[in-house]
């Protein structure tokens, strides 16, 4: 049987097990010290974009934040989430070629330095032309550049 690349849509709703809680151990324990962490689940990380409001942004330190306080954790996985908001920014643009009018704001996430994010769906001008719509104020953007907000 020839293999199906899941939909955008079917990767955000595997939750894969997660989230995960539990004590951060070897190597990073050593540099951390003893702490509780989260994996969270694609979901969650979608669910906490969806409420960015129209003209602010956040970064993904700042959704690690959230998650951290939601699940009673000292911190969150920054992989994880990072790579969860992309599937949700996937997922998303996925929904609006279908024709969806609510969708995940995933212009609305930048990266923990304040930058656009080139691997979201039509890079970093799409990123910047959405927020710019929403009136947030974005820099010219040089091509195949990230910019600070």
């Amino acid at each position: 049987m020839p293999y199906r690349r899941k939909t955008w849509r079917e990767e955000l709703a595997d939750d894969k097990g997660l989230p995960k809680i539990g004590k951060v151990e070897g190597k990073m324990a050593k540099r951390l010290g003893t702490v509780t962490r989260v994996i969270p689940a694609p979901r969650e990380v979608d669910g906490i974009i969806r409420k960015i409001r129209k003209g602010r942004t956040a970064t993904i330190n700042d959704l690690r934040a959230t998650l951290a306080r939601k699940h009673g954790v000292d911190i969150c996985c920054p992989v994880t989430t990072g790579v969860f908001a992309w599937i949700a920014a996937h997922a998303a643009a996925e929904d609006e070629a279908a024709g969806k009018k609510r969708i995940t704001p995933w212009w609305r996430v930048v990266k923990s330095d304040g930058k656009l994010n080139p691997k979201f769906p039509g890079g970093v001008a799409e990123q910047s032309r959405r927020l710019a719509d929403e009136g947030v104020i974005v820099p010219n953007i040089q091509p195949g550049r990230n910019s600070t907000r």
